[in-house]
């Protein structure tokens, strides 16, 4: 079932009760990205000066199309998506400034995560149990939630809104998105696509609605009951806010949030993997994934020599455009987010810490930071239980598995880790109850790059929630437990009589 507000889908111009029209003087307009020569592939995809609502005020509407028939459109928004990848993760790295080829990546976990939408929606649904009580039918049967709610971050403006959007149709839900300020660009083009693809299926676009605005929408989301989920991407400190909000009115709440996420490197590690996938976890998309490397353990023994490997490898950086198909390092989101790194750096000199390689602001236009490499601190200094979104690197000694296990685990957050190691009882014992409390524990690879067919998500201070695949759908659903008597008896369970 979808419920379908197909009252939202009249254009808001029709009904503004703003007084007179809304125009933008023409010197603001010739400004605009979409009217400069160079950004004229801006119109592939479908974004214009003014682009219009579809909300008219009111709230309601119900239809009722099968699970698999929900999925035939997501494979349809797949497909679409599929058309625009390469505009449209050419706008993710305008916008956002991410490398050209991650922004193609992240529309292609949209699209991969609607070709698993697709198979999901002809498998989903509960158990029939067995009943101890003759002539009766136990049956787990789930519906859909509603309305849900998804809230995403800068740093991947498109993927994690996919995970949330494909699951959550398929599952017959209703969305309203909230993107990121920073990146209203993306999350219009994203809405257009999707819009036409209902459209085209004589459905509203507004099934996927779109809200571009602050804190203030975020907490209105977060406290109106008509948005029976919340999915909310994002800090740590905003996360607890947005639960708490939640909470209060007994709602659903699907929290992604911080990561401070950490490799080990034993005695017996390759190094020719280590390296290249600490350069990857800790410098790509600039040190802004909720998955980045933060907290780099190496054993004693070789911990110098993972050390010059490391800044061996990080002079062979290729800094610049983002858009240059040869570069692997782009600028940081924001002017904030450089003074955050200068800040961490700093402290990070006051709590002992030895900067090896970088530290400092680029000279060049950009928000350019250098990647940065700091050893000597202590496993427990502040500045490295503290998630700083920017690429530097922390980076210890150890001496044995049990103390290098419990550093891992004394973080608050508790999303991704990996230990590098050829020992197979070690890997099992990591795997284990004694191992990383993380809601991701990779061996011989990086803490980032998760592919979409696992549920992805964290515990501890991350908040617990999964998106993506595995069983993740049952977030975006509710169950009954169903007994139906077919039998003309009336028997009741634990053998209770009451007669």
């Amino acid at each position: 079932m979808w419920r379908l507000p197909r009252a939202l889908c009249v254009h808001a111009a029709k009904t503004s009760k703003l007084p007179g029209p809304w125009s933008r003087p023409a010197a603001f307009m010739s400004t605009l990205l979409i009217n400069q020569p160079q950004y004229a592939w801006l119109k592939e995809l479908g974004l214009c000066e003014e682009n219009e609502g579809v909300y008219n005020g009111s709230w309601g509407g119900r239809g009722e199309i099968p699970a698999p028939k929900r999925g035939e459109i997501v494979r349809q928004i797949g497909d679409a998506l599929r058309e625009k990848i390469q505009v449209l993760g050419s706008l993710v790295s305008l916008e956002m400034g991410k490398i050209l080829v991650e922004g193609v990546g992240e529309v292609q976990e949209y699209v991969d995560i609607c070709d698993y939408a697709v198979g999901l929606s002809r498998m989903i649904g509960g158990p029939i149990l067995p009943s101890e009580r003759p002539g009766h039918a136990l049956i787990e049967q789930w519906n859909p939630v509603g309305l849900v709610g998804i809230i995403t971050a800068f740093n991947f403006p498109v993927a994690v809104y996919g995970w949330n959007n494909a699951i959550a149709m398929i599952c017959g839900n209703v969305c309203l998105w909230k993107g990121a300020p920073t990146t209203s660009l993306i999350s219009v083009a994203v809405t257009k696509i999707i819009a036409k693809v209902l459209e085209d299926n004589k459905l509203p676009g507004a099934i996927c609605s779109l809200t571009c605005g602050g804190a203030d929408i975020g907490t209105a989301m977060a406290k109106d009951e008509r948005v029976n989920l919340l999915s909310f991407t994002g800090s740590t400190q905003v996360g607890k806010q947005v639960a708490l909000m939640v909470q209060e009115r007994f709602g659903r709440s699907l929290l992604e949030l911080g990561g401070n996420n950490a490799i080990i490197a034993f005695e017996d590690a390759d190094l020719s993997l280590v390296v290249p996938s600490a350069l990857f976890a800790a410098v790509g998309t600039a040190g802004q994934r909720c998955t980045t490397a933060r907290r780099l353990f190496v054993h004693e023994s070789i911990h110098d020599e993972v050390v010059n490997r490391l800044k061996k490898a990080y002079a062979q950086i290729r800094v610049g455009n983002p858009w240059d198909s040869n570069v692997l390092y782009g600028p940081l989101h924001t002017k904030q987010s450089v003074s955050m790194f200068l800040g961490a750096v700093e402290e990070a000199k006051k709590e002992g810490g030895t900067v090896v390689y970088g530290g400092k602001v680029m000279d060049r236009p950009g928000n350019y930071v250098e990647p940065t490499i700091v050893i000597g601190l202590a496993h427990d200094a502040s500045i490295a239980h503290t998630e700083t979104f920017a690429p530097i690197l922390y980076v210890f000694k150890f001496k044995n598995e049990e103390e290098v296990f419990a550093w891992n685990n004394e973080v608050k957050q508790g999303l991704s880790s990996s230990i590098f190691t050829k020992d197979l009882g070690r890997i099992f014992r990591w795997l284990g109850p004694k191992g990383s409390d993380c809601g991701i524990v990779n061996v011989n690879i990086p803490t980032s790059g998760a592919e979409i067919g696992g549920a992805f998500g964290g515990e501890k201070h991350t908040g617990g929630g999964r998106e993506s695949g595995s069983d993740a759908w049952k977030h975006y659903m509710r169950r009954s437990t169903c007994t139906i008597n077919y039998s003309k008896d009336l028997p009741l369970a634990q053998g209770i009589k009451f007669q």
